[in-house]
């Protein structure tokens, strides 16, 4: 079956001919999206490759280089049936690449259906998520600079508030901690200002044994969740704009 296509003689007569122009255009669109899937699996495998097998083991759930892995294949399996469905003609893959598009379209309105009816259990589910990142922050350089870009843009610390990070053991807030880092936060927590000279990267130490508004002089008290609900809020046609751009392809 997926040997014919509308080229070989006899098979699919009943098909109109497909025009040059969407034949082309489609493969153009999905080798474009095959060369990124391939740049994101090996970017992917160079990074866990780098890593020390135990850390990469202890943090595999929160892992940056196992999640571009796993797009980048996904991305690569139907990319590849885009490609080759369209420029052969080829019915049987441009039937999977019609499928896996469908599919990928119907979890993408599950999703937001289910974060929308239970937005209780989905902001636990990204409670549990971000507390595991922050407990083995030090164990994944990559983690770490997805959790310090995500501060800094956001202007927040920890999940829920700055004394999150008293759940990774170098900055556990307890007296019994050796570590140089005991009741700290990261440098991506601290307000910084534009108009000084020499920038202070130990800001963020003893943070947690300040009190709130104390704290708050220094860095960002307020916990990320808080402040990506909100950005998710103030930029909710935006993101429908970007979604319902993202569908149409999918659909048509």
């Amino acid at each position: 079956m997926c040997g014919k296509h509308r080229g070989t003689p006899g098979a699919y007569d009943d098909y109109s001919v497909v025009s040059p122009v969407v034949k082309y255009l489609l493969f153009l669109f999905n080798f474009i999206f095959w060369i990124i899937a391939l740049v994101m699996v090996a970017i992917g495998v160079y990074a866990r490759m780098m890593k020390h097998a135990e850390a990469a083991l202890a943090c595999l759930s929160v892992d940056p280089a196992m999640m571009l892995m796993v797009v980048g294949v996904l991305m690569f399996i139907i990319t590849f049936c885009g490609c080759v469905g369209s420029l052969r003609e080829n019915i049987c893959l441009l039937q999977t690449f019609c499928i896996c598009l469908t599919v990928i379209f119907m979890l993408q309105l599950v999703a937001g259906v289910l974060g929308f009816v239970f937005s209780d259990r989905a902001r636990d589910r990204v409670t549990s998520m971000i507390n595991n990142s922050i407990v083995h922050y030090r164990d994944d350089l990559d983690l770490q600079n997805l959790i310090d870009f995500g501060q800094k843009e956001f202007g927040c610390c920890g999940g829920v508030t700055y004394t999150d990070w008293s759940q990774n053991m170098y900055f556990k807030c307890d007296k019994d901690n050796p570590s140089r880092e005991r009741c700290s936060v990261p440098f991506s927590c601290c307000i910084l200002s534009k108009d000084k000279v020499v920038i202070n990267t130990m800001c963020g130490q003893g943070m947690q044994e300040l009190e709130f508004v104390q704290a708050g002089d220094y860095i960002h008290t307020n916990g990320c969740i808080d402040k990506l609900v909100n950005w998710i809020h103030s930029n909710l046609f935006l993101l429908g704009g970007v979604a319902l751009g993202l569908a149409i392809p999918q659909v048509s």
